[in-house]
């Protein structure tokens, strides 16, 4: 089936930085010193990763996070809780934001 997010294209995200090298050297750079192990090991890291990735809903993130919690001894169920952790804080900062349409709608009705 075609599809608009080709999961190959994931393999040339390095070539990105094809016409902006100094850029990207410094992208990567970063992106690799942020993923080391540091405070949190690598595999914590991997299930943020996969947890945010499904919050900014970029195919290729998941798709990399998944391999990667994989890689680095996550299971499906810690993977799941992650993604439901992330749901509720989407699900929540959107109620919050109630409060202002409230706020709005008692203002106006006055």
């Amino acid at each position: 089936m075609e599809t608009y997010y080709d999961p190959k294209d994931l393999g040339s995200f390095a070539e990105i930085g094809k016409d902006a090298p100094e850029l990207a050297g410094k992208f990567f750079d970063y992106y690799n010193e942020v993923f080391a192990e540091g405070e949190l090991t690598e595999r914590e890291k991997a299930l943020i990763a996969l947890a945010v990735a499904h919050t900014v809903q970029c195919p290729y993130c998941i798709d990399a996070y998944t391999r990667a919690c994989l890689e680095k001894g996550s299971h499906l169920g810690e993977m799941t809780e992650a993604l439901h952790v992330v749901t509720a804080i989407r699900g929540g900062a959107s109620l919050v934001h109630g409060v202002q349409m409230r706020k709005i709608a008692e203002k106006l009705s006055l």
